[in-house]
């Protein structure tokens, strides 16, 4: 039991720490996302063993006095990396046929799995975040697109179901309505961009 304590306090230190040495450009984009990405999937697996002993991540750091604001919001309420969720990743493909070849790829395959009823959070999941990062890819996106605030807001509900939850058919309505609204928007971004 002490052990997975221990686990939990080490894995939202070092996530504090990767935020602040990000936020610092002491660690490059291309190291922090794999590293982050690595602490999230982390911090699931073990909170998820946890939930019966630890309900509260907040009031575990409170019990042990850890200030970690960034690690809370990153494991907690965004649940993906800070590159992923604003355009810290940027590549030499944005705005190019790949990036938006990748997004249009993105879309189908999550709207497809909705249809073919894969709605449990470990399958969602991963498809919402790859789309992201497709979509922070088009850098003539706007910040605010559509597209990428609902995805991000899916995300981030995901992040508070555990990985064996599943969608009810309300919710997997909603997401499929939002992904397809979205990419409705999207490809009509896509001539105004280019005009």
């Amino acid at each position: 039991m002490f052990d997975n304590y221990a686990d939990l306090f080490t894995i939202i230190k070092t996530t504090e720490k990767l935020e602040k040495a990000y936020v610092r450009d002491v660690i490059s984009p291309a190291e922090y996302e794999p590293a982050c990405t690595k602490l999230i999937a982390q911090f699931k697996t073990l909170w998820k063993s946890l939930k019966d002993t630890v309900p509260d991540v907040e009031r575990f750091m409170n019990a042990f006095k850890m200030d970690c604001p960034a690690a809370l919001n990153r494991l907690l309420v965004s649940g993906v990396p800070a590159t992923v969720e604003h355009k810290g990743a940027l590549s030499s493909e944005s705005g190019s046929a790949v990036a938006v070849a990748e997004c249009v790829q993105n879309y189908i395959t999550a709207m497809d799995s909705l249809k073919l009823n894969m709605v449990a959070v470990d399958q969602v999941h991963p498809l919402l975040l790859d789309l992201l990062s497709s979509l922070n890819k088009v850098l003539l996106l706007p910040a605010d697109f559509e597209g990428k605030v609902k995805t991000r807001d899916w995300i981030a509900k995901l992040n508070r179901m555990g990985a064996s939850d599943e969608l009810n058919e309300q919710e997997s309505r909603q997401l499929l309505f939002d992904l397809d609204s979205s990419y409705n928007a999207f490809m009509t971004a896509l001539p105004n961009a280019y005009k």
